[in-house]
């Protein structure tokens, strides 16, 4: 299993954007050193989020680490033009020497629709005809499309090629079974982002991209699966929550204060980092042994662990990333190896 980060790149607690950028690349760095496999950031057009652009912070990355996968984590395909994506992501894929992914969704805020002069009526239009030219970009150099809300392309070159032919697509999801299924049918791997609840109300998902994704001709055994969660770690329990369930909270009831939610309790928080909860949250062996239960529950390929989330203290969030990769990721490995390595059960006579 992949093992690595994701972010949103909050900007809270009085912090400059600048400085947010100047802790964000220094987390990517190190979630490099410590051996994590993927960084994804988020794409957002709001005051309290510092990157709108992950291709350009990504670009950057790419020249100060060595061997960590760079990924959007979503970008917002519906207002975006799709060639300008793929070149931007080719162009960290170069940078990087070919560890650049784009992780396609359609976000969990609106901001870009005003912003770039698209109505939210055609969310679901938008997705589906940009999603199809992104592909087709990336299987063609000389491009000819038509479609409804974009001019045309003429035998159009697209450059810079990228190293990896293909660049990677990913689909990422919330719970949408119609996302699930577009994802499947094309034989896109997907990612999954659970913010709450329990992991299990997702399985009906998963089974359902698999069934899908065999039903249109895929294997989906070569369609890996994403799981992205919540995640803290510190030395302690005590200490984890410490440091995130404050900063958990506070968040979590700002952005529900804008969608008609109740303020988030600890209680509910306490539910979210209980064994069967969402949220990845203590020491390293607690936070080993959530991400093996879900793995018992999706058999997933990569996991994503959201850290620097709300006002968390910038030093915490590098703590809680040097522990991840050295203290959970080998208990992680090492367990699954530990049951790979076991013979299958007998079969019932």
């Amino acid at each position: 299993m992949e093992l690595g980060l994701v972010t949103f790149s909050d900007i809270c607690g009085g912090i400059s954007a600048e400085q947010r950028i100047r802790n964000l690349l220094e987390e990517i760095v190190l979630a490099d050193e410590v051996g994590l496999d993927v960084f994804g950031l988020g794409e957002h057009h709001r005051p309290d989020f510092a990157v709108s652009s992950p291709a350009v912070v990504l670009a950057a990355a790419a020249v100060r680490t060595k061997r960590i996968r760079l990924t959007s984590a979503v970008t917002v395909l519906s207002t975006a033009d799709p060639v300008r994506v793929f070149q931007d992501f080719s162009l960290v894929d170069l940078l990087s020497g070919g560890r650049a992914e784009i992780m396609a969704g359609r976000g969990n805020f609106r901001e870009s629709f005003p912003l770039f002069g698209y109505n939210m009526v055609d969310y679901e239009e938008l997705f589906r005809e940009r999603l199809g030219l992104l592909l087709k970009v990336r299987e063609e150099t000389h491009v000819t499309w038509s479609g409804r809300r974009r001019p045309a392309l003429e035998n159009a070159g697209v450059w810079p090629r990228p190293v990896q032919n293909p660049l990677p697509v990913w689909i990422a999801v919330g719970g949408t079974p119609s996302s699930v299924v577009r994802a499947a049918t094309l034989g896109l791997p997907m990612i999954i982002a659970i913010i709450g609840g329990q992991p299990e109300r997702f399985v009906p998902l998963v089974e359902l991209y698999r069934e899908t994704a065999t039903r249109a001709g895929h294997d989906p055994a070569k369609l890996p699966i994403g799981i992205n969660t919540f995640a803290f770690v510190a030395p302690e329990s005590g200490q984890a929550d410490e440091a995130f369930a404050p900063c958990f909270m506070e968040r979590m009831t700002t952005i529900g204060n804008e969608r008609g939610w109740p303020p988030m309790t600890r209680e509910q928080y306490d539910t979210l980092i209980a064994p069967r909860g969402a949220i990845a949250a203590g020491n390293p062996e607690q936070v080993a042994e959530k991400i093996l239960f879900e793995y018992e529950l999706f058999k997933h390929q990569r996991f994503l662990a959201h850290m620097s989330f709300g006002p968390v203290a910038h030093l915490d969030v590098l703590r809680s990333i040097e522990l991840f990769g050295t203290k959970v990721v080998p208990l992680v490995r090492a367990e699954l190896a530990r049951r790979q390595s076991q013979p299958p059960p007998p079969r019932a006579e």
